[in-house]
């Protein structure tokens, strides 16, 4: 009889748990600093044996589908210059060498196409679709029997770098249509490349700088084939492509925002530490010097300059997307959270500045403080010749590669983990399709205005109860995060740049919501003057400086402008410094979204706070002159100001001097 209760109670025991299980009673929430590690993903391709683990895994094209104001940025641009390209660009038609393959055809095209092809599939515009394919079967019917493929100039000159970006084309393509040409087509090429003789391979030039773009689709094809020649290849690469691992090898910045992530793509085959700990240096240096302003960008108007590091020099439209590409690869390698905080600050504070509202056009340079975009040559940086004005004619290199900003992006919000599951990497309004657990496949529903409010909801949409972990980013300048299941508050007091992960049985109609407090703060720009810039949440605030859009070319259809400014933009902030929150007041619009959120005058949401003018500072070479160090005196008149996102302000003050009353206060001295 005693046996026979113990068995009983041992069942009964087994039983309670399997419906524990299935009725989603057991639930474990914990606070990581990464992602899961242990198995693999039985869904997604990731790294194989011996390539390190990677934590974040990414989705194929075509899984997330953004909405709201993403969603918007897309249209915008496939209404504007990059869906039009071709009939604006003079290396978008059938004289491009990569149409005969017998006339020149260098990185134009590639890089339109990067961006323009994820774009198509993303908003499935028919009519895209078909453009992106045109040029894509034209690449692949141009391969060699020896298996190189691309205009014969590239080859002769032994430049694999237009090549590099089209490889980046095929992997996206592959991903969306499963074609298996691609895989047999990038076989070919990667054979061809170990065999020619290795003084041929990345010899010279940007394709020496940019290697690490080669290295990543070569670690893509061996996780599809599991290849060993990969592998050798890669080694390959990484010996011929520029010493990332030991400093800096250029000054040039577009190099620097893609060369940056080299080490760390190749530490997933060498495994030494000094290749990952070579990124998080070079980046500390390069910031460290140039990047003391807000909107994550550092300045190098060309390449960087000693000397040249303050608000009003620049970066390039290039560099930013670039930049946030490194880190969307970076954080697949190491999961740190921390990257995609720098993608968000990219994303949401530079790179709508650098482009026209309505994608119609763009220009070369934007600097956090930059209070004039005229069409003349008389500035503070390296080149000379328009840089400022706004155009869909002009900046060659970023007028096309600015096409894989906001779609690559998009592809990034969501990801796939380790133990099939998901994570919510970067937020904005979209919807996840994707496999989890045993093989569900679930739809996610994520409602939000972030970066403007600090709320976001997300429902999830099964066809039955599955279980999986959902892993949620904190944000790096969160505190106090709460998250919410099914209206139950389940938070573990979560640290900035970690991760939530929670682990449940997952049912039709699952809510979850997080809020994300946004206080108001400030950054000190110690090395810049003392300055300062104000944020809120993942924004940068700038100056709401009136602009007047005047026509200085183009065409009636597509024209160029101008940008001065009407309002004055020479302010000091009037700022507690130990309690930023007391010196502004947040005003929310009412009413919907707008569709185009980084305008001056649709922003959803300003900064009212006070400021005096500073009269000498004035104009300097047609930019707002150099920041002197704060505090400042000012005997003008106290005066209410606003700010609004800087991503909306193209016309901008983000780097502010502070007004101060005591013997400290400086004199402003006037520059001629």
């Amino acid at each position: 009889m005693k046996y026979f209760i113990i068995y009983t109670l041992f069942i009964g025991g087994i039983l309670f748990l399997n419906c524990s299980r299935k009725t989603g009673i057991q639930e474990n929430i914990f606070v990581s600093d990464l992602p899961l590690k242990g198995k693999t993903n039985s869904f997604y391709t990731s790294n194989r044996p011996p390539l390190i683990p990677n934590p974040l895994i990414k989705l194929p094209l075509g899984s997330i589908k953004p909405k709201g104001w993403v969603l918007n940025q897309l249209k915008l641009m496939a209404e504007g210059m990059v869906g039009h390209l071709p009939e604006l660009s003079r290396f978008i038609n059938e004289k491009s060498g990569w149409w005969t393959f017998k006339t020149r055809g260098w990185e134009e095209l590639p890089y339109w196409l990067k961006g323009y092809h994820n774009l198509a599939y993303i908003l499935n515009d028919k009519n895209m679709v078909n453009e992106a394919n045109k040029w894509l079967e034209a690449a692949l019917k141009s391969q060699q029997p020896d298996g190189y493929f691309g205009p014969p100039e590239n080859k002769k000159n032994h430049d694999h770098w237009p090549n590099m970006i089209m490889l980046f084309i095929f992997r996206s393509h592959y991903e969306i249509t499963k074609d298996p040409r691609i895989i047999t087509f990038m076989t070919k090429y990667f054979k061809w490349q170990l065999n020619i003789p290795r003084k041929y391979l990345l010899p010279e030039s940007w394709q020496k700088y940019r290697g690490g773009d080669n290295l990543e689709c070569v670690y893509w094809l061996y996780n599809h084939t599991g290849e060993p020649f990969l592998l050798e290849l890669a080694k390959a690469i990484h010996e011929k492509t520029a010493n990332w691992t030991d400093g800096i090898p250029t000054p040039h910045g577009v190099n620097i925002c893609m060369g940056i992530r080299e080490p760390g793509v190749y530490y997933q085959q060498s495994k030494e530490k000094r290749h990952i700990e070579a990124v998080e240096r070079n980046y500390n240096t390069v910031m460290s010097e140039y990047g003391q302003v807000p909107g994550g960008m550092f300045a190098a108007d060309e390449n960087y300059r000693e000397g040249y590091t303050g608000a009003t020099q620049a970066a390039e439209t290039c560099s930013m997307v670039e930049f946030m590409y490194s880190f969307e690869s970076l954080i697949k390698i190491t999961g740190e959270a921390k990257y995609a905080d720098r993608i968000e600050n990219i994303a949401f504070n530079s790179l709508p500045a650098a482009i026209m509202p309505n994608f119609k056009g763009l220009h070369y340079l934007t600097a956090p403080n930059l209070v004039q975009c005229d069409s003349g040559g008389i500035h503070n940086f390296q080149n000379t010749g328009t840089m400022l004005s706004f155009s869909p004619w002009k900046y060659r290199c970023c007028q096309h590669n600015v096409s894989q900003g906001w779609p690559y992006y998009s592809e990034h919000l969501w990801m796939a983990t380790r133990n099939n599951g998901l994570a919510a990497i970067l937020y904005a309004p979209s919807e996840v399709n994707a496999r989890v657990g045993s093989g569900t496949k679930v739809t996610i529903l994520e409602d939000t205005y972030y970066p403007f409010d600090e709320v976001v909801n997300f429902t999830i949409k099964t066809p039955e109860p599955v279980e999986f972990p959902l892993i949620f980013r904190i944000p790096g300048w969160c505190q106090n995060a709460k998250i919410y299941v099914n209206n139950k508050l389940k938070n573990k007091n979560p640290k900035p740049d970690n991760y939530v992960i929670i682990e449940r049985l997952w049912k039709n109609n699952d809510r979850i919501k997080i809020i994300f407090p946004m206080k108001i703060t400030l950054t000190l720009w110690k090395k810049v003057a003392n300055s300062i810039s104000i944020n809120r949440g993942p924004l940068t605030y700038s100056l709401k400086i009136g602009e007047n859009w005047k026509r200085c070319g183009g065409t009636d259809e597509w024209p160029e402008f101008e940008v001065f400014p009407s309002t004055p933009w020479n302010y000091g902030l009037i700022v507690n410094t130990n309690n930023p929150e007391s010196s502004f007041k947040v005003v929310k619009k009412k009413g919907k979204m707008p569709f185009q959120p980084f305008e001056s005058n649709s922003v959803p949401i300003e900064l009212h706070g006070k400021g005096n003018k500073i009269p000498n500072w004035t104009l300097v070479n047609n930019c707002a002159g150099k920041l002197q160090k704060s505090p400042v005196k000012s005997d003008e008149k106290v005066e209410d100001i606003v700010l609004i996102p800087m991503g909306a302000a193209h016309l901008r003050i983000s780097s502010f001097p502070t007004i101060g009353k005591g013997p400290d206060a400086n004199e402003w001295k006037k520059v001629k």
